[in-house]
């Protein structure tokens, strides 16, 4: 298979080089398109989005239930006060209808925060233990 023209200014893939795979770690790369010319040193993982999208499901399940909650008393009298009238149960089951998805996504919500907050427990931990285990290891030129 040969690469065109366009996917080769793309990819940035030299004449004659097609086909070729080209793969270049950013820490190695001069300093050309897509590299940033050598490495910082330092490979960390920060746990700060996995919390807050873990505080962001927890509102979320948080206002879903209370809106959940408001949806009964909205519609208290109308099963009695619409005797016979189809409308009224129609609304019935739109309540019924919208009790059940509001449910659905609370506890989705409730899912999500718990994930969410193990995950950035777990990737926490997993920076300590990868910086610990990489102590003794030292730059070149580095003194202990």
């Amino acid at each position: 298979m040969e690469y065109s023209q366009r996917w080769q200014e793309l990819f940035d893939l030299p004449p004659g080089q097609q086909g070729r795979a080209r793969t270049v770690l950013a820490s190695t790369d001069s300093g050309g398109p897509g590299g940033a010319g050598g490495g910082q040193g330092t490979l960390q993982h920060m746990k700060g989005p996995w919390s807050s999208a873990s505080a962001t499901a927890s509102e979320l399940r948080t206002n879903t239930e209370k809106s959940r909650t408001r949806l009964a008393p909205g519609h208290t009298g109308v099963t009695s006060g619409g005797a016979g009238l189809a409308s009224a149960a129609a609304l019935t089951a739109v309540l019924t209808s919208w009790e059940d998805r509001l449910t659905s996504v609370r506890d989705e919500c409730d899912h999500l925060d718990g994930a969410l907050l193990k995950v950035a427990k777990e990737m926490g931990e997993t920076d300590l233990a990868v910086k610990d285990s990489l102590t003794p290891v030292r730059k070149s030129g580095e003194t202990p």
